[in-house]
């Protein structure tokens, strides 16, 4: 297999670096951690530079990529430090793309342009989430309109969308996957409210719960078929599960760079303490797990790349990498010590922001469902 890069990607990550410098340096990071800030200068920039449309179709000023580019550059800006910086909100707008009317698409493509986040998706609720077929917001279609009640949490980004993009079920259909389909909301409808809720994680993107009250408006809502909602959410999840182990892989990259750094400069006992065998033996530890994570990722990208079914293999590498990431960011944070804990150091911001990841986008266990039947399954 060649592990070398083609020239084209060599570029793009070349002027990446130089964006990621110029308009995402730590110290701009770290503001956007401590004030719970979307970076979404950044995400005009990144826009503006040509990374915004990678991915998206030629006619709606898109240009095709790759899913190992899209991986690499995910992993580029999550090893500047920044958490979901690059990737999810491209695949978000996918959904709109591929199942939208056209009023939909360029709403949401004017939302990217601007560094926006496009919309917040509506799936999470108290008593459903990773068990979809529980949940229980409705939305009745009735004379030409459609009537939302039920509540959403740990909706992430919500205060700073315009739309939500709804799961709701038909209470008519009795088949849950039949019944759920996909709607297009906005934020500031009468009935809906918000209730921010306060993380130690993720402080870049806020999360909330979100009630509707008979929250009504024109059947063009609808995303896509009717019916088809959850079968339309599963189109881009295995995407998205990779996106997440490549950001997981770049932050965990930074927090190693760091440790190692911080090792080769911190003087205990006369010496640095990079020089003692246990500190080594916990970056070469850390070396090997960023070595598994990147062949992780970057094999199950070129799998989708080579139209490959992914079966077990994206949710295998998203619940490695998710865990083997926080593992090398909880190593990062014992080399530095109680200097790692302090509000302001980088890595306990990374150790936070990787914990996270161990939920969003299917939660470890749901990875082991996910995978272990489809690894008895083929050996049936």
């Amino acid at each position: 297999m060649d592990f070398g890069l083609t020239d084209e990607q060599e570029l793009l990550l070349e002027s990446l670096g130089d964006l990621l410098e110029r308009e995402c340096p730590e110290s701009y990071i770290a503001d956007l951690d401590l004030n719970h800030q979307q970076p979404t200068s950044f995400r005009k920039a990144m826009n503006d530079a040509g990374f915004g449309s990678l991915g998206f179709p030629e006619e709606y000023g898109g240009t095709p990529c790759d899913a190992v580019t899209l991986v690499l550059l995910a992993e580029r800006v999550a090893r500047q430090g920044l958490n979901n910086g690059y990737g999810l909100e491209l695949l978000q707008a996918t959904d709109i793309l591929e199942f939208g009317n056209e009023d939909q698409k360029r709403e949401i493509l004017g939302y990217l342009a601007a560094g926006e986040v496009p919309f917040a998706l509506g799936f999470t609720e108290p008593g459903a989430g990773s068990d979809n077929s529980a949940m229980a917001t409705t939305a009745v279609h009735h004379d030409g309109m459609v009537t939302f009640n039920g509540t959403k949490t740990l909706i992430t980004s919500a205060l700073a969308s315009k739309n939500l993009l709804v799961m709701a079920k038909d209470p008519a259909v009795e088949n849950p996957r039949e019944a759920i389909s996909m709607y297009l909301v906005p934020m500031d409808l009468p009935g809906l409210t918000t209730n921010r809720l306060d993380k130690i994680v993720w402080h870049i993107s806020d999360s909330c719960e979100i009630f509707m009250d008979d929250v009504t408006l024109p059947e063009s809502c609808l995303v896509g078929v009717k019916g088809a909602g959850f079968k339309q959410l599963m189109r881009n999840f295995e995407l998205e599960r990779l996106v997440i182990a490549a950001n997981c892989l770049g932050q965990a990259q930074c927090a190693f760079d760091d440790a190692a750094s911080y090792a080769a400069q911190r003087v205990q006992f006369g010496k640095p303490i990079g020089s003692f065998q246990l500190i080594q033996l916990k970056l070469t530890d850390m070396a090997i797990k960023l070595e598994n994570m990147r062949n992780f990722v970057y094999r199950t990208a070129w799998m989708v790349d080579q139209g490959l079914p992914l079966k077990s293999q994206g949710a295998l590498c998203k619940r490695y990498c998710a865990m083997a990431a926080f593992e090398v960011a909880d190593e990062a944070m014992q080399i530095f010590g109680g200097v790692g804990v302090t509000v302001g150091t980088r890595v306990s911001r990374l150790w936070r922001d990787l914990r996270g990841h161990r939920f969003g986008g299917g939660t470890d266990e749901i990875m082991v469902h996910i995978a272990g039947r489809q690894i008895v399954k083929d050996h049936s």
